[in-house]
């Protein structure tokens, strides 16, 4: 089986995501793991699937049909993940009021403690009673083989106090 990565970006229509997984099944595929969303109208996703060897070229080309009309579909090799210097994965949610900067300073701690996200979710919504938006980010993450959990928590709670966001981790070991 050959593993490829399929990214897809376009107009939001529907039976999109229904063709693609047609295209999967006729060619004998597998639709392994994915994440897809509406985003302005824009519709967005990445998909892994797996293929059997012989039917590469065929699902490729099955694949132009689906792509007409969007911005871009690709179909990439997929790669293996490197995972020997993972060390174990957390959860962290953040809720606050919204202002420019927060993703950029969350990341920056991660990126400085040698952490590599999995997932990153955000949101804005209004406040409920106070008025105003709401940001909420949900992310996971994994973490290298002797990082400083301890340090990390530190990092990300000295932040939470000082951009004034309320923020949960979860080890997940």
């Amino acid at each position: 089986m050959q593993t490829l990565v399929i990214s897809i970006l376009g107009e939001d229509r529907a039976g999109l995501v229904s063709s693609l997984a047609d295209v999967v099944s006729a060619n004998g595929g597998n639709w392994e793991r994915s994440q897809l969303a509406e985003l302005a109208g824009k519709f967005a996703g990445i998909v892994v699937v797996t293929v059997p060897e012989g039917n590469v070229e065929a699902f490729r080309q099955a694949l132009e049909p689906v792509a007409a009309g969007l911005i871009d579909l690709q179909v990439d090799d997929g790669g293996t993940a490197d995972t020997e210097d993972e060390g174990g994965h957390f959860r962290l949610s953040l809720l606050g009021t919204d202002r420019p900067g927060i993703v950029a300073a969350v990341s920056g701690v991660l990126a400085r403690q040698g952490i590599n996200l999995d997932e990153l979710a955000t949101e804005t919504r209004d406040a409920p009673m106070a008025g105003g938006r709401l940001f909420e980010a949900q992310v996971s993450a994994r973490v290298p083989i002797g990082a400083d959990l301890g340090a990390l928590r530190e990092e990300l709670e000295r932040l939470a106090d000082e951009i004034q966001v309320d923020l949960f981790l979860e080890d997940l070991a």
